[in-house]
């Protein structure tokens, strides 16, 4: 089976176990999908929605984030971890939408990564959820899932986006690693993945190789 077939298996498997697919953590404008998402790194969406349903309330435009007091956000997004980065980064973020900006999120990935703490999986999200651009979000577990599956062989999150644009069909790219984080965490476990009822083990490198120890 050549790559692009099963990249194309995939996608449909996948959108046929998960048809209705969306970024897991909560927000309302694009400001709070950026500020949501630099603070899932090493943290998990639900810890995250947990501490952004009070702190968009309170921080609840780019103008507030952008005046806030640097240790009052440490201590509000403490337990997000990694919490005095986060708030640098957020403060400088914000400051720099509205100075160079005009106050909107950008909607290029160059003008994205001109923002503090905003590497390519958050830009993607951003386009992807945001903007409707075609988006390939590489985070642990499309990682994980990709190699798994034999859609690349790179560990480099770059690479990797690079090799599923070329499989993926633009306007399944989003929706596609989408269903890689609902997969991943349902059935492709990092740690005892549940290979024996996976949908998917009949395109899968890893469960093939697994046969071929017995």
């Amino acid at each position: 089976m050549t790559k692009k077939d099963r990249a194309e298996n995939a996608v449909k498997a996948l959108k046929e176990l998960y048809p209705d697919v969306r970024c897991t953590l909560e927000y309302s404008s694009p400001v709070e999908l950026l500020i949501a998402t630099q603070l899932s790194a090493q943290c998990t969406d639900a810890r995250v929605n947990i501490v952004t349903k009070t702190l968009f309330k309170k921080y609840p435009d780019c103008e507030a984030f952008a005046n806030a007091d640097y240790d009052e956000l440490c201590e509000d997004i403490r337990s997000t971890g990694f919490f005095r980065n986060k708030a640098k980064n957020i403060i400088e973020c914000c400051k720099k939408i509205i100075s160079d900006y005009n106050g909107e999120v950008p909607d290029t990935m160059e003008k994205l990564l001109t923002l503090a703490g905003t590497g390519r999986k958050t830009a993607n999200l951003v386009l992807g959820d945001i903007f409707k651009k075609p988006a390939v979000v590489v985070d642990t577990h499309c990682i994980r899932l990709s190699n798994r599956i034999g859609l690349t062989k790179n560990s480099l999150p770059e690479k990797i986006e690079q090799d599923l644009k070329n499989l993926i069909p633009p306007d399944e790219q989003l929706d596609f690693c989408h269903r890689l984080v609902a997969h991943g965490r349902n059935i492709c476990t990092a740690r005892s993945p549940k290979c024996e009822e996976c949908p998917l083990n009949n395109l899968c490198k890893e469960y093939e190789s697994k046969g071929a120890k017995k």
